[in-house]
């Protein structure tokens, strides 16, 4: 059983800063990609940010140029770096990581004020 844990949610004011991790439970190499997903109030759960296990990247277009998602191999920890963030990013976010098979985090909640 593949176990995802975030950490570093929070409140921040409106472009401040946030960077998210998220560490599995198995080596990055078994899953074929990892990123995070977000579900703000009342709206669906979208992606945000995804690293293949090949390095390739892929950005909703709401966050390109503020977000950024990178890893660190030897933790099998994924991370989302958020700069300039709008109350708009306001949501809870999910840890994603796919072999095969989705796994998924419990969430965790950043809330960006005015």
């Amino acid at each position: 059983q593949v176990q995802l844990m975030e950490s570093g949610g929070g409140s921040v004011q409106a472009g401040g800063s946030l960077r998210l991790s998220c560490a599995a439970s198995r080596s990055w190499v078994s899953f074929n990609a990892m990123g995070w997903y977000r579900q703000p109030p009342g709206k669906q759960r979208n992606l945000v940010a995804l690293l293949t296990r090949e390095g390739r990247t892929n950005y909703d277009d709401a966050v390109k140029g503020r977000f950024t998602i990178s890893r660190d191999n030897a933790k099998n920890t994924v991370y989302l770096q958020m700069n300039s963030l709008k109350p708009e990013d306001t949501a809870v976010y999910y840890c994603y990581a796919n072999s095969g098979v989705n796994y998924w985090g419990p969430g965790t909640q950043v809330t960006v004020s005015e």
